[in-house]
């Protein structure tokens, strides 16, 4: 259902890096995982560019070609909105009030509790604020004061962490 009116609030965690280091990749791997478990999971993407907001050619998308400040499109199992405007990732929380968790991907200077992926290659140190971590997935030798490393593979590990810290539990490895 696409309401508003939440019934409970969500935990919000964002998975962050720099760019392609795998959050993606981590967050499809993590969101069976923790289905598995019993959590209801939502994903809210952050996309540093201009994205199509709607499909060429389909009754939506000449909806926005003709000035519409946005569109929907529902059936009985699932709708779409785009607008136009100015959003944070606040304004689109309340659109998942029966999520238990809320997968932010990216937010990486944002004040959510983060996860961040930290890949060889690609880059050599955490750029999130340590404050915000609670968790650091990586492949390479690094380790924060306090906060739980945990190999970029692991992600049971990872999704029993997340799963802990939705249930307001303390987080714990393996």
């Amino acid at each position: 259902m696409c309401s508003t009116i939440p019934k409970h609030s969500p935990a919000v965690v964002a998975v962050s890096g720099v760019k392609n280091s795998g959050k993606t990749t981590l967050i499809t791997a993590l969101i069976p995982l923790l289905a598995e478990s019993g959590l209801r999971v939502a994903v809210i993407k952050h996309d540093g560019h201009s994205f199509v907001p709607e499909v060429p050619d389909t009754d939506t998308a000449r909806h926005l070609e003709a000035g519409a400040i946005g569109t929907a499109v529902m059936d009985q199992e699932k709708c779409k909105v785009v607008r136009y405007g100015s959003f944070t990732e606040e304004d689109l929380i309340p659109l998942f009030p029966d999520a238990d968790l809320i997968l932010l991907e990216g937010f990486k200077h944002s004040i959510w509790p983060k996860v961040e992926v930290v890949r060889a290659g690609n880059s050599t140190e955490p750029v999130c604020d340590a404050d915000t971590l609670l968790a650091l997935m990586t492949d390479l030798p690094l380790v924060i004061t306090g906060i739980p490393t945990l190999p970029q593979d692991d992600t049971k590990a990872l999704a029993a962490l997340l799963e802990d810290y939705v249930k307001g539990r303390a987080p714990h490895v393996g």
